[in-house]
Order: structure tokens, then C-alpha cells, then sequence
């Protein structure tokens, strides 16, 4: 049997989704967006739900983000513009009010990173590493990391990892706000249970009010699409995809 991409789980009020392509290092494929978006969605229908977990298997990551060589699509020009809904958005349903927590363990980066910006508490182990390498593939981070990041750590920071593609440890994450608390990695999971208990005690009603008000706060008209999409039809992103693939340093030519 073929595994599922995404292990979904609901046990004593708390949803578990759990990134489950440890071979890949949890990269997401198609397969996984779309079981994402479901499983978003049954978070935000189930009235049994009061919390969320996203964790990702295996030993080495949460997730390494957008898998290049499932994601990066042939398609290009006007088509390939206008064909907004070719792919589903990681965080396609993760505006839900509910409280949704991100256990973080080695890798989180790209599209990895950018599914933790989206949760709302993040507890990450010792070994966690945070990063947005995508501009060194020529590839512009979408799914929403050019706003959730300079919005929640300081502008020079944001910059530091979205224009530079830098990757920095979980000791440093902590110090700028990216993570609420970092912990021995034998102590990961007992963390996030302790940070589950203390929001199950709460009262779920005015908890998702209190959220939905602080989402709308944040609101914003940016739209991500027609920059990303033209970039990726540039003789960089198809060079940098290429490289890539090819275990090679990329050779940029700015065209």
C-alpha cells in the first residue's frame, strides 16, 4: 500500500497532522497540498476539534517545503499566469480559528517554514534549522512567506532569510520570535502536549473569537500569484530547478 502524504488523526479534542514523506524530508508534493487542504478543512468543521497539531515524521525534518521536481510546472506564459488554482496553497484553509500548533524537529524550511508561519505556537527542538532557500533555486517563496514573515520577526531578519535565503538555528529563531520556546528534542513531544492542555483549558468559543479578530487585523490585499508565476517562466527558475535536480551549484544570468 502507498502511504498516505499526510497522517490525519483526531484524538481527545486535538486534530494531529502529521507531514508523512520522511524519505523526502516531508517536501511537499501535490498529494500532500490537497490532503493538507482536506484536512484543514476538517479541522475547521469538526466541532469535536478545539486544537491542531502539524508535525512532521521521520528523524531529520519537519518539512523541506515545495518538492521542486513535483511542483515547478511546464507550463508557461499567459496560460500558466491565468492558472491560479493549478496547485493548492499549503495554508489553504489554515485561516480557521481554532489554535493550530507547529512541532518543529530538524529541517523547516521553504514551504516548511512557511506552514509554521502559519500556525499560531511553535515549539521547536534543538536541532531545528529555519531557512527560506528559495531565491538561491530562483525561485520566488510563495505560499504567503513574503507577508507572514516580516510581520512576525524584525524587517532586517525577514530579510536576511527571504533575500539572502540564510538559514539560522533554533536558538536564534528563538531569540527573534519565530518560536515560542525551544526544548531537548526527547522533550519535543511533551512540550507541545503541555502547550495543547493549557489551550484545552481554555474556553474554545472566545479563544477562536479572540484568533478570528487577530486574523483580521492582519488582513492583507497582497497577492503573491502574477509575481511568482511570471517568475517561474525566467531562465533562472527553469536554471535553478535544473542545478537542482542536477546536485549542481545554479549559474544565474538575470534573465
Amino acid at each position: 500500500d502507498i502511504p498516505m502524504a499526510l497522517e490525519f488523526g483526531v484524538r481527545d479534542r486535538v486534530a494531529y497532522l502529521t507531514l508523512n514523506r520522511p524519505e523526502a524530508l516531508n517536501a511537499f508534493d501535490p498529494e500532500t497540498l490537497r490532503e493538507l487542504a482536506e484536512a484543514w478543512a476538517q479541522v475547521r468543521d469538526n466541532d469535536d476539534i478545539w486544537v491542531a497539531v502539524v508535525r512532521g515524521a521521520g528523524d531529520r525534518a519537519f518539512s523541506t517545503g515545495m518538492d521542486l521536481k513535483k511542483t515547478i510546472p511546464q507550463q508557461s506564459g499567459a496560460a500558466r499566469l491565468l492558472n491560479t488554482q493549478r496547485l493548492q496553497r499549503l495554508e489553504q484553509g489554515i485561516g480557521l480559528t481554532k489554535p493550530v500548533v507547529a512541532a518543529i524537529h530538524g529541517y523547516c524550511l521553504g514551504g516548511g517554514l512557511t506552514l509554521a508561519l502559519a500556525c499560531d505556537l511553535r515549539i521547536a527542538s534543538e536541532d531545528a534549522t529555519f531557512g527560506l532557500p528559495e531565491i538561491k533555486h530562483g525561485v520566488f517563496p510563495t505560499q504567503g512567506a513574503t507577508w507572514r514573515l516580516p510581520r512576525q520577526v524584525p524587517w532586517a531578519i525577514a530579510m536576511e532569510l527571504l533575500v539572502m535565503g540564510d538559514s539560522i538555528d533554533a536558538r536564534r529563531a528563538h531569540e527573534v520570535g519565530l518560536v515560542n520556546r525551544v526544548v531537548p528534542r526527547s522533550r519535543l513531544d511533551a512540550s507541545v502536549d503541555e502547550v495543547v492542555g493549557r489551550l484545552l483549558a481554555l474556553p474554545p468559543l472566545t479563544m477562536r473569537a479572540v484568533k478570528e479578530s487577530a486574523l483580521r487585523a492582519l488582513e492583507t490585499g497582497l497577492n503573491e500569484t502574477l509575481l511568482s508565476r511570471a517568475l517561474h517562466t525566467t531562465g533562472d527558475a527553469r536554471e535553478g530547478v535544473k542545478a537542482f535536480a542536477e546536485k549542481r551549484p545554479p549559474a544565474f544570468t538575470g534573465e
